[in-house]
């Protein structure tokens, strides 16, 4: 049996003019917006562009189709949450608690303001969780985490600080997509993150005394 291939998910040029920047952030913003409304199953190039108040063919100069579409999407929420969880990691400035605190903060607010968004991308994620862009986005998130690690609990064993940020990213992960599913008011969103943050500081506090390390 001949195996079709799969639809091309890369994007047919780049912009290099300031008009055509312009015209695929328009037509990115409106994609976001109709996947929201419409979810997954519905989301189609005729809608983004009917939205974004350009012709089809205009949108398909950039994205073949909508599996190139929503892999840019799905693209720019894997670099937003990496960076995003680098530029705090990454802060040698501030002591390690308060790096754990900011970082829970932000990411459960950044779950609930794109809920519906994330929520739809789930559906598609699948299709490209194996992309080189989905490696490159773990493989980095993965080494801040290392290195944060490290510098946090520098007397405990490599085997606990693997164990450690295994599962700050994986529960960080699962409990900010489950508590974005319902909508959520300020107050509710700081109450949660501050209560999971305090988790979060209390584990490692515990894994620094075990080590003998200190932590702030």
């Amino acid at each position: 049996m001949v195996q079709r291939p799969s639809p091309s998910i890369s994007t047919r040029k780049q912009p290099k003019q300031a008009r055509a920047t312009e015209l695929v952030a328009a037509i990115l913003q409106a994609a976001a917006q109709v996947l929201a409304s419409e979810g997954a199953q519905r989301f189609t190039t005729t809608r983004v562009a009917e939205k974004a108040g350009v012709s089809v063919g205009s949108l398909y100069q950039y994205f073949p189709n909508k599996a190139a579409l929503l892999f840019r999407l799905q693209s720019d929420e894997w670099r937003q949450t990496t960076e995003l969880l680098c530029g705090i990691l990454q802060d040698v400035e501030k002591p390690a608690l308060e790096r754990i605190r900011t970082l829970v903060h932000a990411f459960i607010r950044s779950e609930c303001e794109e809920a519906a968004v994330r929520g739809a991308l789930n559906d598609a994620a699948p299709l490209y969780r194996d992309a080189p862009e989905a490696r490159e986005a773990r493989a980095m998130a993965n080494r801040t985490v290392e290195d944060f690690m490290l510098e946090a609990l520098p007397e405990a064993s490599e085997a606990a600080r693997a164990m450690a940020g295994e599962l700050i990213l994986t529960t960080l992960s699962a409990v900010g997509q489950d508590f974005s599913a319902s909508p959520r008011t300020s107050a509710e969103i700081d109450a949660y993150a501050a209560a999971l943050a305090d988790m979060f500081c209390a584990y490692l506090t515990c894994l620094g005394h075990a080590g003998r390390g200190e932590l702030q």
